[in-house]
């Protein structure tokens, strides 16, 4: 169990890393076929609700398809974005003001707790929405067993009785 004294922390809004990943990944619904990304407003809007700058949307799609990748079991190109490290008192930050670095930043704050294998997408192919696995094995296959879980369920049975 940590202190939280030694752990890298980020400068931007209230929102723990893994909230920010998983919403900045879920800016993209497979199964509705929108992407709030898609429009200069979208990203403006996500940004403002997030409290970062909006930054080049282009980039942040890109961080974003990366970062999809990387937790679908990837090993994609990240972008390069500017993350500057900086000292508050409580230990080393990573500064972070757009939506693709906040996003980066997260990523890489998780990655180095060890905690990154956690944010995963949905198994179901028509779903894929991001979420962060909160089991105690880490064994979570679907964004929820009440929808996505219960619909493989109820497939494999079906296949299983016919």
């Amino acid at each position: 169990m940590s202190d939280g004294r030694n752990e890298p922390k980020i400068v931007r809004n209230d929102l723990p890393d893994e909230a920010l990943l998983v919403d900045f990944l879920n800016t993209i619904d497979v199964e509705e076929g929108s992407d709030l990304l898609r429009t200069e407003a979208g990203l403006q809007e996500w940004a403002a609700g997030h409290g970062l700058a909006p930054g080049e949307r282009t980039e942040a799609v890109k961080v974003r398809d990366a970062l999809r990748s990387l937790v679908a079991g990837g090993r994609p190109d990240l972008p390069s974005v500017s993350l500057r490290p900086s000292c508050d008192g409580g230990g080393v930050s990573l500064r972070s003001d757009t939506a693709a670095e906040a996003a980066l930043a997260a990523a890489l704050t998780l990655s180095i707790q060890g905690r990154i294998p956690r944010v995963k997408l949905c198994q179901s192919e028509t779903c894929q929405f991001a979420y962060f696995d909160q089991s105690r094995n880490g064994s979570r296959a679907w964004c929820s067993m009440e929808v996505c879980g219960n619909r493989a369920k109820a497939r494999t049975f079906r296949a299983r009785r016919a």
